[in-house]
């Protein structure tokens, strides 16, 4: 048996919209969860974790070993879960916290707020890659199928490998800077051209990220995704739905758009609670 945890709040922005919230649900609500897994006697609990924790490190590799720097309610809130379940693990209770690259892809319920799949939409919608920073940060990317085969990768790896271990996932060599990524959308979407807003300045968040560990561990986990193979995949999958960008700025693809919707209409709290 096993608790593959994803739930949660999803990204930074989300998790500025009430910071307490996001540490209730992000970081109490896990401990709480791996505790009742490991009450009810499940061996294998794995957390989605986020390279977020990493925060500000420059533009040098870092591998798992390195400090955590979070610069977010949201990132700070990863942190606290590994801290805290690393302390539960035992001979019959096994967590391992994979720490998510940053996303991007054609899923069931894609997310327009990813960076991937942001630039992409623009590009698609209106003709312009828009950068709403400077472009300078670095972001390790990797495509949600490849998460999903380290999931199912730690799933099946004899426990003496993933026993509280933490685990960067994504490639090494998918780390690129934000105008890198600009770069390439432009090149894969004919006619767009890349645009930045008037307030673009420099993200505090910034970190490149090495993720040989997983692989060494777990070869069978080696990503199969570029981010070019990516966009262009995007691409395809947004023209063939006749995207627009009334559809694509709507809250259908926005999560803190839809959030503030729910709130504005009455139908959630400042707590994320579904009122009654």
């Amino acid at each position: 048996d096993a608790v593959i945890h994803l739930a949660g709040i999803s990204n930074d922005p989300l998790g500025d919209l009430n910071p307490g919230c996001t540490y209730d649900i992000n970081h109490k609500a896990s401990v709480r969860l791996a505790e009742q897994a490991k009450l009810a006697g499940v061996p294998r609990f794995l957390h989605s974790s986020s390279c977020s924790l990493y925060g500000a490190h420059g533009d040098d590799y870092i591998d798992e070993s390195a400090d955590f720097n979070p610069v977010t309610p949201y990132g700070e809130s990863k942190v606290l879960v590994e801290q805290d379940v690393s302390k539960m693990a035992s001979d019959d209770f096994h967590p391992t916290y994979l720490r998510n690259a940053t996303a991007y892809g054609v899923s069931p319920r894609l997310r327009g707020d990813l960076v991937v799949n942001n630039l992409t939409g623009y590009a698609v919608t209106k003709g312009e890659v828009f950068l709403k920073s400077d472009g300078s940060p670095w972001r390790p990317l990797v495509h949600i199928r490849d998460i999903s085969q380290a999931f199912i990768a730690v799933l099946h790896a004899p426990v003496d490998k993933i026993h509280n271990e933490p685990f960067n996932v994504g490639s090494t060599q998918e780390n690129y800077r934000v105008r890198e990524v600009a770069q390439i959308v432009a090149d894969v979407v004919p006619n767009s051209r890349i645009t930045m807003a008037d307030t673009a300045g420099p993200d505090k968040r910034n970190y490149r990220v090495n993720c040989d560990k997983i692989l060494a561990v777990l070869p069978e986990s080696k990503p199969q995704w570029t981010v070019r193979k990516g966009v262009e995949e995007l691409f395809e999958a947004y023209k063939a739905h006749g995207l627009t960008l009334e559809e694509f700025e709507s809250s259908r693809y926005l999560r803190i758009k839809h959030v503030r919707g729910l709130q504005e209409s009455g139908r959630l709290d400042a707590d994320l609670r579904w009122s009654k």
